[in-house]
């Protein structure tokens, strides 16, 4: 029997690179011992906060078998959201990962198109598709599959591009060949850790999610604990202050995805404007975009504690 898995490696990541992926890397789906103990640890103490969703699905989250049946093989993938424009300095911040249209959207798209192009080139294969919405651990699969390091901010870092960039992954029944896992490059530095305002990041490699300016401002649903007050940064809707004195992400270069560039507006508002923005506002700026996670209510909750 031929062997293909070289071939049909090659012809993946070749596609994924098509398809505009910053880069492909491919692990064997099996359980992730090193992680188990981690993320029981971090659970007991109750580090997800109000995410009880993390603690669902335990033994899938840690086994792809169990996520995919019949599933051999984890293909991760990388996509720039690095922007080339940001926002006024004097404003309330959003995250720079929702810029433009939500990711969900753009990824799932290019992950259909990279199974069907798997299945139409090479045959009966089965498999299902991941953007962060499955208890699926990303960051581990794409550090298995070589594509970075996990730092101690807890992100994936790569030499190349640092990390603003999106993980997503397939879960497939096919055999193919496995990359092997890069080196840890963060060496001494601590700047993640000296720049979180909360203190969010309580170790090395080790980040409180219930500390965290981003739990705070899209999934807490209840009021923001005062004693965080002073503290944000006029940060609004997510954080990046942890990417932004990351010194790999100097080499961050502006993507190419069009749907990722802002709104127009977006990028002029000023304090003021958020603080008198509509629903109305709202729903235009934002109609595609991850902001409406928090919805307008989260979104004026947050100005609100930022001002005061």
């Amino acid at each position: 029997m031929i062997d293909n898995r070289s071939k049909y490696t090659a012809m993946i990541k070749t596609e994924a690179k098509r398809l505009g992926f910053l880069s492909c890397g491919i692990s064997k789906a099996q359980f992730l011992e090193e992680e188990a103990p981690r993320l029981e640890n971090w659970l007991n103490k109750n580090m997800n906060g109000e995410m009880s969703y993390m603690e669902n699905h335990f033994d899938k989250r840690l086994d792809p078998t169990k996520l995919v049946e019949g599933s051999k093989s984890v293909v991760s993938l990388l996509l720039n959201y690095y922007p080339s424009e940001f926002q006024n300095d004097d404003t309330y911040k959003i995250s720079k990962y929702a810029y433009g249209t939500d990711y969900h959207f753009i990824i799932k798209d290019k992950l259909k198109s990279l199974l069907h192009f798997i299945q139409e080139e090479i045959g009966e294969v089965d498999g299902r598709a991941f953007v962060d919405s499955a208890p699926v651990l990303d960051k581990a699969w794409a550090a298995k599959s070589g594509l970075g390091w996990v730092g101690k901010h807890t992100l994936l870092l790569t030499q190349k591009s640092g990390s603003f960039h999106f993980i997503a992954e397939l879960i497939i029944d096919l055999e193919l060949e496995y990359d092997s896992i890069t080196t840890d490059h963060c060496g001494s530095c601590t700047k993640c850790i000296d720049a979180c305002p909360t203190q969010a990041i309580t170790e090395p490699y080790v980040v409180d999610g219930s500390k965290c300016i981003s739990y705070f401002t899209i999934e807490l649903k209840e009021n923001i604990p005062t004693e965080f007050k002073g503290q944000f940064n006029d940060w609004m809707f997510g954080c990046d202050i942890c990417q932004d004195v990351c010194p790999w992400n100097r080499f961050s270069k502006a993507h190419s995805e069009p749907l990722f560039n802002p709104h127009p507006e977006l990028l002029e508002m000023s304090k003021q404007d958020w603080e008198e923005i509509t629903e109305e506002t709202f729903q235009k700026v934002f109609k595609k975009s991850a902001l409406k996670r928090t919805k307008f209510t989260g979104l004026t909750r947050n100005i609100d504690f930022l001002k005061s």
